[in-house]
């Protein structure tokens, strides 16, 4: 029996929200729709759901307190945030939320759609056999998905953690963005935006920043690579 989708769509536009529930239902992913944050959070806790995607400006509950609410009650739930908010603050602040991904208005339903499929795929697919990986002081655990350097404990989203993996399994080669963007968002084409350049800010800050050896490194107009 193939397997059902059901998607929750947090967005207080209704000619917005109704064409992307329409157009997301037609192609096989019934969208369950709330036009405020009280509604969204009370259907999240009613319904098991397969991704969610999140407004920002949200009235009663904003989609960042959403996201960081759903995030601690489901590790895993794929979150996408929809909005007009495209500094790169609004990312950060999205992303260290817990989203896993984050697309500004307006936005083409192409590819939405496949953004959606990509993080929906992801969650289907099992999780390499590979029990933990150690380049220097990192340690990577597989089994429990954690993170730690000198023993320290590093939390990353499941984004993050992706990117680490891939850049620590390929030590001391340089990754191109076009790699990382099929094999961490399974995407073959750039949509354009600094994603990229945001997380790998954000491993920057979290892996190397705290201690005096810098693990990332980047090959201007190459990539990025683990020495």
């Amino acid at each position: 029996m193939e397997k059902s989708y059901r998607i929750l769509l947090a967005e207080d536009e209704p000619k917005l929200s109704q064409v992307i529930q329409e157009e997301l239902t037609r192609r096989g992913f019934p969208t369950d729709v709330a036009y405020d944050g009280q509604v969204a959070e009370k259907l999240f806790r009613q319904n098991q759901y397969s991704l969610i995607l999140l407004d920002i400006n949200l009235p009663y509950k904003n989609g960042l307190a959403l996201c960081k609410e759903f995030r601690l009650s489901n590790k895993t739930v794929p979150i996408i945030m929809l909005t007009a908010l495209g500094e790169i603050q609004d990312k950060m602040d999205a992303f260290n939320l817990g989203a896993d991904d984050y697309i500004v208005k307006p936005f083409h339903f192409d590819e939405l759609f496949a953004r959606i499929k990509v993080s929906i795929k992801r969650t289907d697919t099992p999780e390499p056999q590979l029990a933990f990986l150690d380049v220097e002081d990192l340690h990577i655990d597989f089994l429990t998905k954690t993170v730690s350097r000198s023993g320290t404990e590093i939390p990353l989203t499941a984004k993050e953690f992706a990117l680490l993996v891939l850049l620590s399994q390929n030590r001391g080669k340089v990754i191109s963005k076009q790699e990382i963007l099929e094999k961490v968002w399974d995407l073959s084409f750039d949509t354009g935006t600094n994603t990229i350049e945001v997380y790998i800010s954000f491993l920057r800050n979290k892996i190397d920043k705290p201690f005096e050896e810098k693990l990332i490194q980047t090959k201007p107009g190459f990539g990025y690579f683990i020495k």
